[in-house]
C-alpha cells in the first residue's frame, strides 16, 4: 500500500486535475499494469518542449510498469483539432501527416523507452469504420452538446464559420479511447472536452470508463502565451545546444520553477532544495543553468550540454555580464519591432540612429549573438537579452 501511494503521488506530480481521483487509485490498487494513452496529431515536423509535458508524464507511468501507448493521430491531424481555434483549421494532406508522424516517432524515444512504447496510429480502425461507422458515431452525441464546448460557442456567438467536420474530432478522439481500451488517457486542460468524450463512448460500449489526468499547459518564452511554434516563443526539442541554452537562460526566474516542476526529471526535494538557496542568497541563474544542461543532456548529450554552457560563459559571464540586468517588456505594434525601436524604448541608445551606427560598429548583441543586420525586426512573444558595447545589458520581452 505504501508503493501504491507512493506511486500515487509520483503521478500526480504537475497534474491540473484527475478525473476521478478514486478511480485512478482503485486502478493501481489492482496491481495489473495499467494502459496509459496519450494522443499527438502531427501537425507540424518537429515537437517543443510544450508537447513534452504529457511525454514526461508518459515516462513516469512507464517506469511504474505501465503500458504506454503512444498514439500519433493520422486520421485526427486531418479533421484538425478545433480546440483554442477561432476560425476551421486547414487540411493537412496524407503525405504532410506521414511525414510529420515519422519525426515524432524518432524524436518521442529521446525520452520515452522504445523498447516499452506502444506505438499506434488511430487510421488503424478509423479506416475500417468507413462511412456507416462515422454516421454511427456521429449519432451518438447531439448539435447541442457539441455546442457546449467553449470554442465552439465563441465561435457561434461572433459569426465564426464551424465547419460540420470539426464536430467530429472530439468523437473521434473518444473512439480511439475504445479502440484502445484505454484505462487511462493524458492531456492538457484545454484537451478536457475531448478527454471526458472517450469516458462517455467507453461507458456507452460496455467498457470502464478511462481516468482523466490533465496536465497544465506550459508557458512559452514570453511566460504569459502557451508555448507555441506560431506564436515564436518556443524551445524545439531539435534545437541546437547552443540555441537551447541560450532560450532557457532567457525565461524569468519566476518561470523557471514551472519549467523545473513540468520538465525536470529531478527529484522534488531536489528541486525544494534550489528554492532553499535561492531564498538564502544564491544566484537563480546558478540553478537555470542546471535545468538548461538536464534539457541539453537529455535531447543531445552531457557533453553538448557541458559545451553550451562554457559557450555561454565565453559569451557572458567572463566579466562581461552583470548579476542585475534590468528586465522590461515592451508592447509591439503588428507583432514585431525594429532592432533600432527596441534598443531606444529598452534605453541601451538615445535614439534610433544611434543603434544604427552602434550595429554598424558590431557593438549590438542579442543573446551573445552579434546583430549585423540593421534591418532587423524582433518578434512579440520572444524574450532575450539585449546588448549595446560592452556595459549596457537588458532584458527585454516583447509583448
Amino acid at each position: 500500500m505504501t508503493d501504491i501511494q507512493k506511486a500515487f503521488a509520483e503521478i500526480k506530480r504537475g497534474a491540473e486535475e484527475i478525473l476521478l481521483e478514486d478511480e485512478l487509485l482503485e486502478k493501481l490498487k489492482t496491481g495489473k499494469p495499467l494502459k496509459i494513452k496519450a494522443g499527438f496529431d502531427p501537425t507540424a515536423p518537429d515537437l517543443h518542449l510544450g508537447h513534452t509535458v504529457l511525454i514526461n508524464k508518459l515516462r513516469q507511468f512507464q517506469q511504474l510498469g505501465h503500458e504506454v501507448i503512444f498514439l500519433i493521430g493520422d486520421f485526427t491531424g486531418m479533421i484538425g483539432d478545433p480546440t483554442g481555434k477561432n476560425v476551421t483549421r486547414k487540411a493537412l494532406t496524407q503525405d504532410d501527416v506521414l511525414a510529420n508522424a515519422q519525426t515524432y516517432k524518432e524524436q518521442v524515444f529521446k525520452i520515452l523507452d522504445p523498447a516499452k512504447t506502444r506505438v499506434e496510429f488511430n487510421s488503424t480502425w478509423m479506416d475500417k469504420l468507413g462511412a456507416a461507422g462515422m454516421l454511427k458515431l456521429a449519432a451518438r452525441q447531439t448539435v447541442a452538446r457539441m455546442m457546449e464546448r467553449d470554442d465552439f460557442k465563441k465561435r457561434f456567438k461572433e459569426g465564426q464559420s464551424i465547419a460540420i467536420h470539426e464536430f467530429m474530432y472530439p468523437l473521434v478522439q473518444g473512439w480511439d479511447s475504445v479502440a484502445l481500451e484505454a484505462d487511462v488517457e493524458l492531456g492538457g486542460t484545454d484537451q478536457k472536452f475531448n478527454l471526458l468524450m472517450g469516458r462517455e463512448l467507453q461507458k456507452s460500449e460496455g467498457q470502464r470508463p478511462q481516468t482523466v489526468l490533465m496536465m497544465p499547459l506550459l508557458e512559452g518564452l514570453d511566460g504569459v502565451q502557451k508555448m507555441s511554434k506560431s506564436l515564436n516563443n518556443y524551445i524545439g526539442i531539435t534545437d541546437s545546444p547552443t540555441e537551447m541554452f541560450g532560450k532557457v537562460m532567457s525565461i524569468s526566474d519566476d518561470l523557471m520553477w514551472r519549467y523545473y516542476d513540468l520538465l525536470s526529471f529531478k527529484a522534488l526535494d531536489v528541486i525544494t532544495g534550489y528554492k532553499t538557496q535561492v531564498e538564502q542568497g544564491a544566484n537563480p541563474r546558478d540553478i537555470k543553468i542546471e535545468l538548461a544542461k538536464e534539457l541539453i543532456a537529455r535531447f543531445h548529450d552531457q557533453q553538448a550540454a557541458d559545451a553550451a554552457h562554457q559557450e555561454f560563459i565565453n559569451r557572458f559571464q567572463k566579466g562581461a555580464m552583470p548579476d542585475d540586468i534590468p528586465e522590461l517588456d515592451i508592447t509591439v505594434e503588428n507583432g514585431e519591432i525594429a532592432i533600432g525601436n527596441l534598443l531606444k524604448e529598452a534605453g541601451l541608445v538615445a535614439s534610433t540612429s544611434e543603434a544604427m551606427r552602434m550595429v554598424k560598429q558590431g557593438a549590438v548583441k542579442i543573446d551573445g549573438a552579434k546583430v549585423t543586420d540593421n534591418k532587423l525586426s524582433c518578434m512579440a512573444g520572444t524574450t532575450a537579452i539585449y546588448q549595446v558595447g560592452k556595459r549596457k545589458f537588458a532584458k527585454v520581452s516583447l509583448k
